[in-house]
């Protein structure tokens, strides 16, 4: 465990899940690039069939999301990082080799998307279960920063990358370049070496206990009710937007592989920006205040999107300001909410915390993919983005109505949890 006083940049098994966690982010970045260049540019996907592909994508959230969290909790967290890591790095192999012997298809890319998605479910509720117990309480600010700021990182070379290697490559081997990336990934949590406490098991309870536990205590709280309100919102009309933002911008506003993936890019710098002064921020405005205040930030971002067809300056310039504000916001909002849901939870309950919640949120994400396509195919792309960037300042409401404005601290766990 590292000193109080002392950066997680001496921690040795942060650095090394800090590694594998930038290795993962970059490869899925050029994922995320190519895997919708493919379906749109070689594969003639309409509006509804991204909609389904933007679905599959998240979909593991809605269906396993809630007993993953007690699965997780009764399990080693770093062992189910890198089975995830491998599972992800065969399954996209397996779409490579199919799309380069001519078998690729829309149904080949919804399967592998519910794989990634499945095993993505497991990775994600063990990494931010995991930090805490890591790092330690008094860490999990830096921590998280510093893990915002990676992936904002790749988020800004990732699709920089990405574009520059659709010119000379085809986009199957982009995504098998992102299959490497998550091995690479594997290897590097696997040399974590502090060990980690497993409940012994005859305090363990019926999976549904267990799991409606979790749930409970998410609903319970009501500053977490409200983030979660909020956070869903917000992603089940940023689903609707990247159903269709691929189609938008290479059919609609004429950019090719290549531009698209600066306008990603250059947009991403929002991100890094917020990750870097995140928690010096919440600390000056305050952690409870930057909440609300970040959450405000999102609307800029998606209102541009669908300006950038009728502004009078180029349309892959409003996209970038657009995507800076949105990056830097959702940075910003990410950091402050995460610290907040692991100060207030019990280490025993992290995982189904962290499960409740992503069900909550990023289950609505495939419901909001579906929404999108269907939106697209009756009313066209435009008024559809137009519907994402209503739905989107909405989702601020929530949070900006509510004691969190108010708030310079938040509440620590010990009081929290006291029922528990």
């Amino acid at each position: 465990m590292t000193s109080p006083h002392r950066s997680l940049i001496h921690h040795a098994d942060f650095r090394r899940l800090w590694v594998g966690d930038a290795l993962g982010q970059l490869g899925a970045q050029l994922t995320g690039l190519a895997l919708p260049i493919l379906a749109v540019r070689h594969l003639d996907a309409t509006e509804a069939q991204m909609g389904l592909l933007t679905a599959a994508e998240t979909a593991a959230f809605l269906v396993i999301g809630l007993p993953v969290g007690a699965w997780v909790d009764r399990m080693r967290k770093r062992r189910v990082l890198i089975l995830a890591d491998l599972v992800r790095a065969a399954t996209l192999a397996v779409v490579v080799g199919l799309a380069l012997t001519g078998h690729g298809s829309m149904p080949v890319l919804y399967a592998g998307a519910l794989v990634i998605s499945a095993a993505s479910v497991f990775f994600d509720v063990s990494h931010q279960s995991y930090v805490p117990g890591l790092v330690g309480l008094d860490h999990i600010g830096e921590g998280n920063a510093k893990l915002q700021a990676t992936q904002s990182v790749a988020m800004v070379v990732g699709p920089a990358l990405g574009g520059a290697l659709l010119r000379v490559i085809s986009a199957p081997a982009v995504i098998a370049v992102n299959a490497v990336t998550y091995l690479l990934s594997a290897v590097a949590v696997g040399r974590i070496r502090q060990s980690e406490v497993l409940p012994p098991p005859h305090t363990r309870r019926p999976l549904r206990t267990e799991v409606a536990e979790g749930l409970r205590f998410v609903l319970r709280e009501p500053l977490l009710r409200r983030i979660v309100a909020c956070t869903g919102i917000g992603n089940l009309f940023s689903a609707v937007s990247n159903a269709l933002v691929v189609i938008y911008a290479l059919r609609v506003l004429g950019l090719d592989e290549a531009a698209y993936g600066t306008v990603l890019s250059a947009g991403a710098v929002g991100g890094l920006i917020g990750a870097a002064i995140s928690d010096r921020l919440g600390r000056w405005v305050g952690e409870g205040r930057i909440i609300p205040l970040s959450a405000i930030a999102f609307v800029p971002g998606t209102v541009l999107t669908p300006l950038a067809i009728t502004l009078p300056v180029p349309p892959q310039l409003t996209l970038i300001v657009g995507g800076f504000f949105f990056s830097f916001s959702v940075v910003v909002y990410n950091v402050a909410q995460v610290s907040f849901r692991q100060r207030l939870c019990p280490p025993p309950l992290l995982g189904r915390m962290n499960a409740s919640v992503r069900f909550l949120v990023w289950g609505a994400m495939p419901l909001g993919g579906l929404l999108g396509g269907w939106l697209g195919h009756v009313f066209g792309v435009l008024p559809t983005l137009w519907i994402a960037a209503g739905g989107t300042a909405l989702s601020v409401l929530p949070v900006l109505f509510s004691p969190l404005i108010r708030l310079r601290e938040l509440p620590r766990p010990a009081e929290a949890t006291a029922e528990l």
